[in-house]
């Protein structure tokens, strides 16, 4: 049984790998069609995530919030649930946590936790009301995140106008108790805006991992999303089930926005749209295969190609409009998967029958 899973294992990292080359390949023809040439655009994308200390310390700032929103959308999608709100869930939580980090005076030790833990109940809850109005009204989540993203949108920028406003379109800035960002981190990447965000996220694909997986909860979870009819009849109790995935969702998503207002910015600015973490992290948990590791990778993907993006735009004279076809048609075959793998199964089918390339029509009598 153990030797199966491993190799079942290892088949789906070999089409995950096949599927990132496919995709790089497409893209590396269309730059050519384009009149640009491929093979400096990558050598110059790599360059802008490993090129010095500053560019990896930066590309991980951008990896921070990938990873949180993939893990809530996965959290959601493994629970049958489809977590459309992560971008209104963030922004709720940024703001949570960045009004504590101004409001509330307190020893680094309490003011931290506190912040941190106020944006992961803001987000929460902000998401439960989805999943209430799914269990108690039958209101497809889908609808509704999608509304409340442009209620979140709206109400942070009046909360920030009304009550928390500096002397520009932002709040003031958090208190130094309340930050996450490390002076000794910055230090090890020539100043980048690294922070402790990223050990934040890590531990969270762990805890994920043990919930879904280690515990009864998880369990419970996990059947109300594979079969809600025969769950309601084993006697679990679909709809909270349902309010508590959303809710557990969104706490991930608001911890994002923590990790952003208290890591990075220590501040939220008044905006006219979405940061757009939220709909990144909807592909990051598609590339990761719904898997606690899996995101991980894909978010040091996603996270790495859109940085050292702004290589192949700087130096490469590649249009962002191109970058962004490039990520797109990456997610594109990793998300097609099951085709890559029945295009491999065919070719490896080949072969095996005929390893010479000759044809094989049976032996002549």
């Amino acid at each position: 049984m153990k030797e199966r899973w491993l190799q079942l294992r290892q088949g789906t990292f070999s089409i995950a790998l096949i599927s990132l080359f496919l995709g790089l390949l497409v893209s590396a023809l269309i730059m050519a069609l384009g009149g640009y040439n491929p093979l400096s655009a990558y050598v110059h994308m790599v360059k802008g995530i490993f090129g010095s200390p500053y560019l990896l310390g930066e590309t991980l700032r951008q990896i921070t919030p990938l990873i949180l929103t993939g893990l809530a959308a996965s959290f959601a999608f493994r629970t049958g649930i489809f977590n459309i709100g992560a971008e209104g869930q963030f922004m709720v939580g940024q703001l949570a946590a960045v009004a504590v980090g101004i409001l509330m005076p307190l020893p680094a030790f309490l003011h931290i936790p506190l912040a941190v833990g106020a944006a992961v109940l803001a987000g929460g809850l902000w998401a439960a009301i989805a999943g209430y109005l799914k269990a108690k009204r039958g209101v497809h989540e889908v609808i509704s995140t999608i509304m409340m993203n442009w209620i979140a949108l709206f109400l942070c920028n009046y909360l920030i106008r009304e009550f928390l406003k500096g002397r520009t379109e932002r709040t003031e800035s958090i208190l130094p108790t309340a930050s996450l960002s490390s002076e000794r981190l910055s230090q090890w990447f020539d100043g980048a805006r690294v922070h402790y965000g990223i050990f934040l996220a890590l531990a969270a694909a762990v805890l994920v991992y043990f919930i879904l997986w280690k515990t009864t909860l998880g369990f419970q979870l996990r059947a109300v999303g594979n079969n809600l009819y025969a769950s309601e009849y084993a006697g679990i109790n679909v709809k909270r089930n349902v309010v508590l995935s959303m809710f557990i969702s969104g706490a991930l998503a608001g911890l994002a926005g923590a990790s952003e207002g208290l890591g990075v910015y220590g501040y939220m600015a008044i905006s006219s749209g979405f940061p757009g973490y939220g709909f990144d992290g909807i592909a990051v948990a598609l590339l990761g295969a719904n898997t606690s590791i899996g995101i991980i990778l894909a978010g040091i993907l996603f996270g790495g190609m859109t940085f050292g993006a702004k290589g192949m735009q700087m130096s490469a004279d590649v249009p962002y409009e191109i970058v962004r076809i490039v990520i797109a048609l990456v997610i594109f075959f990793v998300a097609s998967g099951h085709f890559v793998r029945q295009m491999t199964d065919w070719v490896k089918a080949r072969v095996v029958r005929n390893p010479k390339g000759g044809e094989s029509h049976g032996s002549a009598s």
